[in-house]
């Protein structure tokens, strides 16, 4: 069994004070997570915190260190009430809009990245929403292959490209080969950190840099039983 960590919404506008002892936790414990960067961040809701102008150099520093960078949408705005091909929630920034428009937001993304020195080896949108068109998207402007999100026992590709599964919130033991712990710093509390560490402490050695090694493997029947199930259960919650 392995573990990863994804940090979602890295932006200039974030709460600096909970990244940087994400940060300091990582560091102890060796953890090398993906993190995903919103290269225009507009979501209202991050506005309420001050914008960091060393932004991109704190990026290029999580580089360095070996975290993988990830292209977390591009202003992570919703603008579609579209679920697409991983409803875990019905937003997106990306499900539901065109492909011409979803392929200027991944190139306007991508660009922004890439001006400041940053190489984005996976992509995940907000609230993890997308549909076929993202992945087209993917493919005709940028050079990703791989994105971090639904539900599975381990990596598989599909639509040529290799998916790393992304199965729950916070640190816990489930039965899966490989499972990703998506985190936002931002709305941690003290207690969340508190837990992490504890499982930090008990499990360091098995968690792994993140993965950006392409797979052939195909999803499985188990896979697909396992998504509906998800989502079934996600289903019966929102009712």
């Amino acid at each position: 069994m392995s573990f990863f960590i994804r940090l979602d919404d890295a932006a200039a506008q974030r709460d600096v004070d909970k990244w940087d002892k994400m940060e300091t936790l990582f560091d102890r414990y060796s953890i090398k997570p993906l993190v995903g960067v919103i290269p225009f961040c507009k979501d209202p809701e991050m506005q309420q915190y001050a914008k960091d102008e060393n932004f991109w150099d704190r990026v290029k520093q999580w580089q360095k260190k070996g975290w993988i960078i990830g292209l977390h949408g591009c202003y992570h705005l919703y603008t579609s009430n579209s679920g697409g091909l991983n409803p875990v929630h019905n937003r997106s920034e990306f499900a539901g809009e065109t492909l011409k428009k979803q392929r200027n937001l991944i190139k306007t993304g991508i660009a922004e990245l890439e001006l400041h020195g940053i190489d984005a080896k996976v992509f995940f949108a907000p609230s993890h929403t997308f549909d076929r068109d993202t992945i087209t998207a993917l493919k005709r402007e940028s050079k990703i292959r791989i994105i971090s999100d639904t539900i599975a026992i381990k990596p598989y590709k599909k639509y040529g490209i290799t998916f790393v599964p992304q199965q729950i919130s916070q640190v816990k033991r489930i039965p899966f080969f490989q499972i990703t712990f998506c985190y936002h710093p931002n709305m941690m509390r003290e207690e969340d950190f508190r837990q992490l560490e504890e499982f930090l402490k008990k499990n360091k050695n098995r968690f792994r840099q993140y993965p950006i090694e392409l797979v052939n493997r195909k999803e499985s029947i188990w896979d697909i039983g396992l998504q509906r199930i998800y989502f079934w259960m996600r289903s019966r919650k929102t009712r």
